[in-house]
């Protein structure tokens, strides 16, 4: 028992340390979870709850041991109606024992309190003050605390309900109510500001592409054979671009030669028989015609395979995805293959959504922002403008818009995307912000 009594000089050391502590709190959960751990080798409890009192309810602050308490589980359930049923034990201001055998507490309370709490709590309620009660400080442990340690650790108690008060202490304004006169001032502030002239602005996706560009397509009907030029390869004028399959216009064009022989033989045949035969001279125009025909047919077949072999009309930068997406693909007359670009004349190309237009006049600036080097912005100003829009691959309505780039950047390679914005007329303030839901309203009202 005397073992009991003498308390260990160290430890008694720490309650100033443990008040500066508290003191050092900036907020309510800190100063809950200090209060919850930090008096464990004095007191040597079992565990420590510190609840928040909230009118009639609790709210559980902070538990001993644990950094974040799971609001749905069974204890705290109990705990948050146990909460209730204990403060009305308490009487005062001063910290008290309780014990179970001496309160005989009701049922529920009584079932949980022999599940998860030892025989006796330790409580200290904490005041502001005002006199109202803040919360509760409660010590699970088998025996009171050590009479002598009571008095010492009252400094304690008392500066954890001060630091309380002054984390949760209204504002200095939060009771403030603004009178008639500062509404109008507010008002009168908003429409000054709502005049105040800026630019108006959008923001579009756009891409890098050459403003001569010669758009190659398939010359007739048929199987793409071979490319021969890479993505983004520089050609010349007359460079081999792509061959089309040449053996079905190979195998016709050779009948067709000898259905030209069979038709030359039977018509110089019929001039041999024309000068004794009278009736021969009949046959002279139609077998004339039959091989005027099939020569016809013959030379167009022939040209047909010369245009297999597809030459870049210009110096440029062949513009496509991959060859391995053309080879083998039957291909339809007209139907575009690739590109042959111009490096040297770079324009932005901009495909403004419908959602987002504003009204823009040609020579309206426009800056790039390029995703591969968003610090390196280039400039233009718009050249063109298309009349109609049109839906986008990704399915987006725009209006596509052509505008150029100054200077001479290195960053101007054909291809680079990025984010355009575009800078309209000045508006006011107001106009600027309401302008996309006032037409939204417009759209669903019909007005």
């Amino acid at each position: 028992m005397n073992d009991r009594i003498q308390l260990p000089p160290q430890l008694l050391l720490n309650l100033s340390a443990l008040r500066d502590k508290a003191l050092a709190a900036d907020t309510l959960n800190t100063l809950a979870f200090s209060m919850a751990n930090d008096l464990y080798p004095l007191l040597q409890f079992r565990q420590a709850l510190v609840l928040a009192q909230r009118g009639e309810s609790f709210e559980v602050l902070c538990v001993s041991g644990l950094a974040k308490p799971q609001e749905d589980s069974p204890y705290l359930v109990w705990l948050r109606r146990t909460a209730r049923w204990l403060a009305k034990q308490l009487q005062g201001n001063e910290p008290q024992w309780l014990s179970r055998d001496a309160l005989k507490p009701p049922t529920e309370v009584a079932d949980g309190w022999t599940e998860w709490w030892p025989v006796g709590l330790w409580c200290i309620p904490l005041h502001g003050k005002d006199g109202k009660r803040l919360g509760l400080v409660v010590f699970l442990m088998d025996a009171p605390p050590l009479e002598p340690l009571q008095p010492l650790l009252q400094g304690i108690w008392q500066t954890w309900a001060y630091c309380w008060s002054a984390l949760t202490r209204h504002r200095r304004f939060a009771g403030w109510r603004p009178s008639r006169g500062h509404g109008l001032l507010a008002a009168a502030l908003l429409a000054v500001l709502a005049l105040l002239p800026v630019r108006q602005t959008a923001l579009a996706p756009a891409e890098i592409v050459s403003r001569e560009a010669k758009i190659i397509s398939s010359p007739i009907d048929g199987v793409i054979a071979q490319v021969h030029v890479r993505p983004n390869q520089a050609v010349e004028a007359g460079t081999p671009l792509f061959t089309l399959d040449e053996t079905t216009l190979r195998s016709r064009a050779e009948v067709l030669g000898k259905e030209v022989a069979v038709a030359d033989a039977e018509l110089l045949a019929a001039s041999q028989r024309a000068f004794d035969n009278p009736q021969s001279k009949s046959e002279l125009t139609l077998l004339n015609g039959k091989a005027q025909q099939r020569r016809s047919e013959w030379a167009a077949v022939t040209a047909q395979l010369a245009r297999t072999h597809v030459l870049s009309p210009r110096a440029g930068v062949a513009v496509f995805s991959d060859p391995n997406d053309w080879i083998g693909k039957p291909v339809v007359t007209g139907e575009r293959i690739l590109q042959v670009a111009d490096p040297a004349q770079p324009v932005m190309l901009v495909q403004l959504p419908v959602a987002d237009a504003i009204a823009l006049e040609v020579g309206a600036p426009v800056t790039l922002y390029l995703t591969a080097y968003p610090l390196e912005p280039l400039e233009g100003r718009i050249l063109e403008t298309s009349y109609q829009a049109r839906s986008t691959e990704e399915g987006v309505v725009a209006y596509r818009l052509l505008a150029s780039i100054e200077g001479q950047g290195e960053h101007r390679r054909l291809g680079l995307h990025g984010t355009a914005k575009l800078y309209g007329d000045r508006v006011v303030l107001g106009y600027y912000l309401l302008r996309r839901p006032i037409a939204a309203a417009r759209a669903w009202l019909g007005w």
